[in-house]
């Protein structure tokens, strides 16, 4: 019963589609399997899982953690549609600094696996949306960062305007401020 597993443009990072049995009484799905995620060569051991709920235009992120707590994310939607978009923030990578958005929705299933090294958020773009992801460290507010949702020098396309933001949000810096809090 193997997913597919759909490379982004981070040779690390996956969106997932898991096989669906549907009949009469709805369907059926393995939502994770850890062979699956070893036969792509991940490898890490989720450890706890988050959810959260979102009104419509609420935007969250762009969130991470840094080095030796980096954090590994396995993300989907389960209620409603999001707007989710990751951002290479490992120094010596040739991919620094880019981004990539996927649509994820409780209708078309996919997932999407974040490595370590990427900062990730996402917008709620339907009426209300539920969000379940799988870490594999423990939050550690010391080593816990934020980047500016629109860093011009990242230039994301999120495609809400007027995003409803927490305070942490609406003030984080941009990526060119905290280049030395990367490590």
């Amino acid at each position: 019963m193997a997913a597919n597993f759909i490379q982004t443009n981070f040779r690390e990072s996956f969106i997932i589609e898991p096989k669906a049995f549907e009949d009469h009484r709805g369907y059926f799905m393995e939502s994770y399997n850890i062979k699956d995620f070893q036969n792509k060569g991940i490898t890490d051991k989720f450890i706890q899982e988050n959810f959260s709920f979102s009104q419509k235009n609420v935007l969250r992120g762009m969130h991470f953690q840094k080095s030796p707590h980096e954090t590994s994310k396995f993300i989907r939607c389960v209620e409603g549609e999001i707007y989710n978009v990751m951002i290479d923030i490992r120094k010596n990578s040739s991919t620094f600094g880019n981004w990539q958005g996927f649509f994820l929705s409780k209708e078309n299933r996919k997932m999407l696996y974040v490595p370590k090294g990427f900062a990730n958020g996402f917008c709620a773009i339907s009426n209300g949306a539920g969000v379940a992801y799988m870490v594999d460290e423990l939050y550690y507010p010391d080593f816990a960062g934020i980047i500016r949702w629109d860093d011009p020098d990242i230039g994301i396309s999120w495609p809400v305007k007027n995003p409803v933001l927490s305070e942490q949000d609406k003030n984080a810096p941009f990526l060119k401020e905290i280049i030395d809090f990367l490590g």
